[in-house]
């Protein structure tokens, strides 16, 4: 009754010191310890131009999470600016893009026969989803966009397409990859340059962002330099500490929730490969996603499951889009979702949680 849903944003003790006077102005719910992400990005919905220093000083690295504007952006419209509205729009926007993603995946997973079914309610309990719906996060709206990027081109559309997928990278930078939607089956020199066209349309409003935070006084920085690394060696590495771990403290461990992550990517990363299905706009999302995988450093990596089911979540919803024609759909759908567990798990699901 106090605090809305700002539960939902995880704001933490521990930077309640720094966090800038409108927030502490109005009652919200908080968290021992640090909290989470969702606290720095609702802050910037308080003030989305970074225009006082007090946002600076309340965030744990300002030109980083400064680039993913989107979201804040929509809160404090929504809100009107006044920040205990703002607060509630921001934690709710995840909620909203669950429900509109749910209903736009029926595009392509028709209700009516089985697998559509259970592939598309394994996308809407995907752990990614459900994580960053509790977390109030920027992938669940990232993923929303970058399905209405798919209806786009799949409409011939592309210069929308490229619009929204330009508004994507605005949530997350990561989602410029999914540019690669936009790839023309047939490569001329004509179909090349209207592609680099549409790229440069893509990834022109993140640049003109990065611009206006470079004016500020806000220049790229090295933050989330860990996020990245040589190719497998952190999916590599995230495999030895989970069996170790598992050796270790046993199957009650969180570990085992990093194992089902685990099982799941793996599943996913190698359908997509093997599937090699060029014409297909969900395809060639998920592939750039699975590649995207392949490069995740260590602090994507950390923790059970890790931030990665979040990050490639796009992958998750491509490989369950193109499941239901597959040959072996039971085994891999199985595997393939087996992280569905740790998204129960993170919702609290009464007589599911703490399987």
């Amino acid at each position: 009754p106090d605090t809305g849903f700002t539960s939902l944003i995880l704001f933490g003790e521990q930077f309640e010191a720094t966090a800038i006077p409108a927030l502490r102005a109005v009652p919200h719910a908080l968290e021992e310890g640090s909290g989470y992400d969702g606290q720095f990005y609702a802050q910037l919905a308080l003030d989305p131009l970074l225009s006082s220093d007090a946002i600076t000083t309340a965030l744990d690295s300002p030109a980083y999470r400064g680039r993913r504007i989107l979201l804040p952006w929509a809160a404090s419209l929504l809100g009107l600016g006044q920040p205990w509205f703002v607060l509630q729009a921001y934690a709710l926007l995840n909620v909203f893009s669950w429900v509109g993603v749910a209903i736009l995946l029926f595009r392509w997973l028709p209700p009516g026969s089985l697998r559509p079914t259970l592939a598309w309610t394994a996308c809407v309990l995907s752990d990614g989803l459900m994580t960053s719906m509790r977390q109030a996060l920027p992938d669940g709206a990232s993923v929303l966009l970058l399905a209405l990027g798919v209806v786009a081109v799949e409409q011939n559309r592309r210069v929308l397409a490229a619009a929204v997928l330009g508004l994507a990278g605005l949530a997350r930078e990561t989602n410029l990859i999914g540019g690669l939607v936009l790839a023309p089956s047939r490569v001329t020199l004509r179909t090349l340059a209207t592609f680099m066209l549409q790229g440069l349309l893509v990834v022109a409003p993140l640049l003109l962002w990065i611009g206006y935070l470079w004016h500020t006084g806000l220049p790229p920085d090295a933050a989330g330099h860990r996020n990245f690394a040589v190719p497998f060696t952190g999916y590599i590495d995230k495999w030895f500490i989970t069996v170790r771990t598992l050796g270790a403290d046993g199957w009650d461990s969180f570990a085992r929730f990093s194992l089902f992550g685990l099982v799941s990517l793996t599943t996913q990363f190698l359908v997509l490969v093997w599937l090699r299905d060029w014409g297909n706009a969900w395809w060639r999302m998920g592939v750039a996603y699975a590649g995207l995988m392949a490069v995740l450093g260590p602090a994507v990596w950390e923790g059970d499951p890790g931030a990665v089911t979040r990050v490639v979540v796009p992958m998750t919803i491509a490989f369950n889009v193109l499941l239901p024609r597959l040959r072996w759909f039971w085994p891999l759908w199985v595997l393939g979702n087996i992280s569905v567990l740790h998204g129960v798990e993170v919702m609290r699901v009464p007589w599911l949680s703490g399987w």
